[in-house]
């Protein structure tokens, strides 16, 4: 069909100067902006006839200025919805348009687990547009991440991630906690950490000091308890193969963190550890605090190590312990996190799979599972 309707305009002269095709559900949905001929007569008859041999139906119109640049204040927003309706697409595009913005393309980024779209916006500045769509995520109970549009987001190049109820399902802490008794203890102590009630150093080393006399060996049983988010392998192998980097910065333990590191391939780690004597845990931390300010000072260390800018780092985390360290990099991601930390974000996501990350990158799912199926890894099959 693109061949036919573009052969009967080959005959008139004319210059093409933009083309946007997309087929939906098997209908190919064509557009094309070319140079009008001082007679366009012949030109519109050629293409009214190619599209009634073809069965399709065809508008042709005479305009000016619609070859020009789009606007200034370029982003990208990218809606996840489970499952993603109409009223949420309707009021998104409701207030991109209250504030005389511009919606200039529309693609899928994923259809499941989640349905992800990627709107490509012109016309307002991205913390407008980021502030504005916050209140409407919250209404329509769906994610929208806002970011400036632009080489930056093609070139992040170093990944920096929480562990526990990020990269990791639960708290490790409260893992071991169970095995000591006092896992309720433990659990509300984290709570009040994670929401930025309590000073983190010091809610680590009341917690820490409930493990006191645990034998050392209930690390490894803790370890091989451990479940990881989902997608997080997909996203360490899907990023890996662009050249990215990886680091965890943890303020869990790297009796746990540096054994994760190992079994995904992650470059850097940085974690806590456990006091052991004698085969048992001491109840204290030895080292460096790995805290709030802690975090943020490893990621630029392995942004140097990496030889990467800051601007080309992506952090991630849930608690207010991870806020100075997605401060820091060029893009910070709440993941499944506290008001707090998703209000501090530059952008958030609520659904419980890891490598939706991948689609804020602009890379969606059927390019991961194109590559996948290149290195021989099977995809479940969507539902229908």
């Amino acid at each position: 069909m693109t061949s036919a309707v573009f052969s009967a305009l080959g005959p008139y002269g004319v210059e093409v100067l933009d083309i946007e095709q997309v087929v939906l559900r098997g209908r190919l949905v064509l557009g094309v902006l070319v140079t009008a001929p001082r007679d366009d007569s012949g030109l519109r008859r050629s293409v009214v006839q190619v599209a009634a041999d073809l069965q399709m139906d065809v508008d042709v119109e005479r305009g000016t200025g619609d070859n020009k640049p789009r606007r200034e204040g370029r982003s990208h927003v990218t809606v996840l919805g489970r499952p993603l309706r109409p009223s949420a697409v309707s009021a998104v595009a409701g207030r991109i348009a209250d504030i005389g913005a511009n919606i200039d393309r529309i693609v899928r980024m994923a259809r499941y687990p989640v349905t992800a779209m990627e709107l490509d916006v012109s016309g307002a500045p991205t913390d407008r547009l980021r502030t504005l769509l916050a209140g409407e995520s919250a209404r329509q109970r769906v994610d929208i991440a806002v970011q400036p549009a632009g080489l930056l987001r093609h070139g992040r190049k170093l990944i920096v991630m929480d562990v526990d109820s990020t990269l990791v399902q639960g708290e490790v802490i409260e893992m071991l906690a169970e095995h000591a008794g006092t896992a309720s203890e433990v659990a509300a102590v984290t709570e009040q950490a994670m929401r930025g009630e309590i000073d983190f150093a010091e809610s680590l080393r009341s917690r820490v000091a409930t493990l006191a006399g645990l034998d050392a060996s209930t690390l490894d049983r803790v370890y091989e308890q451990i479940t990881l988010a989902p997608g997080a392998r997909t996203l360490v192998r899907t990023l890996r193969r662009l050249g990215y980097q990886f680091a965890i910065v943890s303020g869990g333990f790297s009796q746990i963190t540096d054994r994760i590191a190992g079994d995904l391939g992650i470059d850097y780690a940085t974690a806590n550890c456990l006091e052991v004597a004698e085969g048992k845990l001491t109840g204290r931390v030895v080292g460096p605090m790995i805290d709030r300010v802690g975090k943020a000072d490893a990621l630029r260390r392995f942004a140097e190590r990496a030889g990467v800018s800051r601007t080309h780092t992506v952090a991630i985390g849930d608690g207010a312990n991870d806020l100075d360290m997605l401060a820091a990099a060029g893009l910070g991601v709440a993941f499944n996190a506290k008001p707090l930390v998703r209000d501090a974000a530059d952008t958030s996501v609520s659904v419980p799979y890891l490598d939706t990350i991948a689609y804020l990158l602009g890379i969606s799912r059927e390019e991961i599972e194109a590559a996948d199926a290149e290195d021989g890894i099977v995809t479940p099959a969507p539902p229908v």
